[in-house]
């Protein structure tokens, strides 16, 4: 079973692969290039975590299916810094991907990396594991037949997954310092609680 952050995550991608740019918009003429972005600190201590995002982030709260089928609302931070391009952050704690795996960390990473590129639509081209402060962390990058791209890096602190997201219209358009600096500047600040 996907964990909620994961089915929350990708449904808003799915939903909005268009906006994201992982369809390809045949109106635009041209190679898109990176987009300019303006760096602000989130600080989210409250759910246990700081990172940098483009300015003029926005909340949102997803629905997202359980293994029991129920809904759950997921959060959710996301910024365009332009219409081509997002970034975006969603977590949740103790989410089904990680129950059906046992609390298998490389299972759980496993899910919800198979779970995103299924909803997407897209092909996994790389991944890598490695640890961040210690938790398991999983990067990927999934490309679809339009040529749109995202890298995502799953983080597992304790029991809360974390899943953040960078897509871009076509490779072109991603800038490796910008997702560099996106996924490095991401901190647990908190102990995630463990239920």
């Amino acid at each position: 079973m996907l964990g909620a952050i994961l089915l929350g995550g990708s449904a808003y991608i799915y939903i909005h692969r268009q906006d994201l740019g992982l369809v390809g918009n045949p109106g635009n003429l041209g190679t898109p290039k990176p987009a300019h972005v303006n760096w602000v600190t989130v600080d989210r201590s409250q759910e246990g975590f700081k990172l940098q995002m483009p300015a003029d982030t926005q909340e949102i709260r997803v629905p997202a299916y359980t293994e029991t089928g129920s809904t759950d609302q997921v959060a959710m931070i996301f910024a365009y810094p332009d219409s081509d391009t997002s970034y975006s952050i969603a977590w949740a704690d103790n989410p089904p991907a990680e129950r059906a795996a046992q609390e298998n960390p490389d299972a759980t990473l496993d899910n919800a990396r198979d779970g995103a590129l299924a909803r997407t639509e897209t092909v996994l081209v790389s991944e890598s594991n490695s640890t961040r402060q210690g938790y398991p962390v999983r990067d990927f990058i999934g490309k679809n037949e339009g040529g749109g791209i995202f890298n995502v890096r799953l983080i597992l602190a304790g029991q809360r997954l974390y899943m953040l997201m960078a897509s871009f219209p076509a490779a072109s358009a991603r800038s490796d310092s910008d997702v560099n600096r996106f996924f490095d500047s991401f901190r647990v600040v908190s102990q995630p609680r463990n239920d």
